[in-house]
């Protein structure tokens, strides 16, 4: 995958911080974004599929576990 360049805006004092730390800020700004983005994912995912969730959870609370007779824990 390729590198895109982006205009961001950070709060001054942040960026003087990282840069005498020597971080990489395009890289931490990129893992954060990324992590966000699977964040949302998740929780979009979760949001589609509460029904199904919900349902599924609902058939454990009453029957108990599918194949439960067959654990040995």
């Amino acid at each position: 995958m390729g590198r895109v360049k982006v205009n961001m805006t950070i709060d001054a004092e942040v960026t003087r911080e990282a840069r005498a730390l020597g971080l990489n800020m395009s890289r931490l700004a990129e893992t954060a974004i990324a992590d966000a983005a699977k964040a949302e994912r998740n929780r979009l995912w979760r949001e589609q599929n509460r029904d199904a969730l919900d349902a599924y959870a609902e058939e454990v609370r009453a029957e108990g576990l599918p194949l439960d007779r067959y654990r040995s824990f």
